[in-house]
């Protein structure tokens, strides 16, 4: 691999690797065998919708993470898409920082943590953050122009998606306030994310990144066959293990403070492999920054009596501003434990 596209890492951040010398990573469970996430067949909702929206349900509830199947995104559509991010991310890394992909803003290219003060706030990567283009947008660039024209088909396939899992979730709960929020999550708030994780040969090892649960709605997320991702589940990381074909959905933030913790946002990360590079793609169904999360009292599944609102009510645009402040102050993500009212907070969570 060319040397001259790679961020630099290693020099960037050689102090916070060498501060870790001996570092010992949290124990997970073997890559090999792995975690065999839900599996979803989406065609039986022709067949056995009841069935199918039940399973999905349950995943949401119990997991966070689950794999959906004949999910409606072409999978040569994925590989045309996972071919067209190699060749992006294989430009020069000095063209990527002064030339931007196609029209998309300057800023859409990220790399790095540029707040990390500690390696355990290090993400290995380097991604572009490219909001879901408008038709407009994507027929003005002619026919030539395929990048384009697969980053339009893929963000649309991948929305279609996520809203049809999303109106799956919450007709489960309240009925049509829900509705209305996933109707705000529109092409002009949502956003895909082109992922490269460079091997990183450090005898420390390094996040490819970091810790986290994710701040949307709901994510749809194509891994290619490297693995690396892992997820938290009874307090013990487990390696998730790629599965050709599948797509890998995950409760965000605001589903989980909407539901009142009825869906879980779970914590995940990826690791950087010592050998091999890994691509990504991943879709976030974002409503308006104006919209009202507003947990209500829910009923519990086992009959158990009203549940009372966990969290306050607050905007999506107020939730990122805190993580962006908490991040600028502390380096990390505090999220929903910030929203958590205060009897939730003395009585411990759910999770």
């Amino acid at each position: 691999m060319d040397d001259e596209s790679n961020p630099p890492l290693m020099t960037t951040y050689k102090h916070l690797l060498d501060t870790h010398p001996h570092r010992r990573l949290d124990a997970v469970d073997d890559h090999n065998s792995g975690c065999v996430l839900p599996v979803i067949d989406l065609g039986s909702l022709q067949h056995a919708p009841e069935q199918c929206r039940a399973a999905i349900v349950r995943a949401a509830s119990e997991w966070g993470f689950f794999q959906v199947t004949n999910h409606g995104v072409p999978q040569p559509l994925l590989d045309e898409l996972h071919d067209a991010q190699v060749a992006v991310f294989r430009r020069p890394f000095e063209r990527k920082l002064r030339e931007p992909l196609l029209d998309f803003s300057p800023e859409s290219y990220r790399w790095g943590t540029p707040t990390a003060t500690c390696l355990e706030q290090l993400s290995w990567s380097e991604a572009y953050h490219i909001p879901m283009i408008t038709p407009a947008a994507a027929a003005a660039a002619g026919d030539d122009d395929r990048t384009r024209l697969v980053i339009e088909e893929v963000s649309t396939a991948m929305s279609k998606l996520a809203l049809q899992l999303a109106g799956i979730l919450v007709a489960d709960l309240r009925g049509d306030e829900e509705k209305d929020m996933v109707a705000r999550c529109t092409r002009n708030t949502c956003f895909l994310r082109l992922n490269r994780y460079p091997a990183c040969g450090a005898a420390t090892g390094a996040f490819g990144l970091c810790p986290h649960t994710d701040s949307d709605f709901l994510t749809i997320l194509h891994q290619d066959a490297v693995g690396g991702l892992q997820l938290l589940k009874a307090g013990r990381w487990v390696a998730v293990k790629p599965n050709p074909g599948a797509l890998i959905v995950n409760v965000g933030d605001l589903l989980q403070a909407w539901s009142n913790d009825r869906y879980r946002s779970v914590e995940h990360r990826v690791m950087a492999s010592a050998a091999s590079e890994r691509f990504s793609v991943a879709f976030f169904l974002c409503p308006a920054y104006d919209t009202l999360i507003r947990p209500r009292s829910t009923t519990s599944c086992s009959g158990g009596g009203a549940s009372p609102p966990r969290y306050r009510s607050f905007t999506f645009g107020e939730y990122r501003n805190q993580i962006k402040e908490d991040v600028r102050l502390t380096g990390r993500k505090i999220g929903l434990q910030r929203f958590r009212l205060q009897q939730q907070l003395q009585g411990g969570g759910p999770l």
